[in-house]
């Protein structure tokens, strides 16, 4: 039976759940559950804290897991000893950075200025990877929430905060200093050196398949053949457009995916060429 672990809330929660049931597994109907057994995919979800997914995993006690980017690192060793998990997949959603902030009225400007500064974090582990790195020497104030005010609070000269659009920071008086400490976002995380088990695989395969469904669309259009070279080239596909001759001489249909994000620009240049009956439809599982 595979075991995996899902945020129980937070940003990470929904979208997780979401991209599991359209991976085809059960998922739980209220949030007071907090574990669900699939017996169709013999595979069981456990809904557990996000900072807490990568320990049960590294231990060993579930198989795989979802969490951020940020709060596998914070949980990670860094003396290198014994089993951790590691990130073996990115899954599209929940992306943000951690950044620093201070005052906006403060002369901490820029992040040298940190030196012997009070920074407050919910992400001590982070922080102090990063600044042992920088050659920075300051005191890491660890706090488990509200972070944006302790400056205002005097618990700290400067935050290091996850930042998804900076709103909240900037509404406490704050401004973002420096480039992003770390990119994190939504990752799949595996115990490193755990044995290969096909449940694994099959739980990738189906991810990456709602990853592909999610960024591509499927385009069918007709056109005339002495056109097909040039309209082709505007919808190669993956490995080449499906082309069947039409029933009106001269004419073919084509068919090819191409990404969501490209859908009006294409369909606009294939009708200036000549193509017609251009029609997108959404992907709702893939294989690739």
């Amino acid at each position: 039976m595979l075991r995996v672990a899902v945020p129980n809330k937070g940003v990470l929660s929904e979208p997780a759940a979401a991209m599991l049931a359209e991976s085809g597994y059960r998922q739980r109907r209220t949030t007071s559950e907090l574990a669900v057994y699939d017996p169709e995919n013999d595979t069981e979800f456990f809904y557990l804290r996000p900072r807490d997914i990568a320990v049960y995993v590294a231990a060993g006690t579930l198989d795989v897991g979802i969490t951020g980017r940020d709060m596998l690192l914070e949980t990670t060793p860094t003396d290198g000893e014994g089993a951790v998990a590691a990130e073996v997949m990115t899954l599209g959603f929940g992306r943000s950075s951690f950044r620093f902030a201070s005052p906006a009225d403060s002369p901490v400007d820029e992040v040298a200025k940190l030196e012997g500064k009070r920074i407050a974090t919910a992400y001590p582990g982070l922080l102090q990877r990063f600044l042992d790195e920088s050659g920075i020497k300051a005191s890491v104030v660890k706090l488990d929430g509200a972070v944006e005010t302790a400056c205002r609070l005097g618990v700290a000269d400067a935050v290091c905060d996850v930042v998804e659009t900076g709103t909240t920071l900037r509404a406490a008086g704050l401004r973002i200093i420096g480039d992003p400490v770390l990119a994190s976002e939504a990752v799949l995380v595996r115990r490193t050196g755990a044995e290969e088990i096909p449940q694994v695989a099959q739980l990738m395969r189906r991810l990456k398949g709602v990853l592909v469904a999610r960024q591509y669309v499927m385009l069918d259009y007709d056109c005339p053949n002495d056109l097909l070279a040039r309209a082709t080239a505007v919808t190669p596909g993956l490995e080449g457009p499906t082309v069947s001759p039409l029933q009106t001489e001269g004419w073919s249909a084509v068919r090819a995916m191409i990404r969501s994000t490209d859908t009006n620009r294409v369909m606009d240049e294939l009708w200036e060429l000549g193509a017609r009956a251009i029609l997108v439809t959404s992907i709702a599982a893939s294989r690739i």
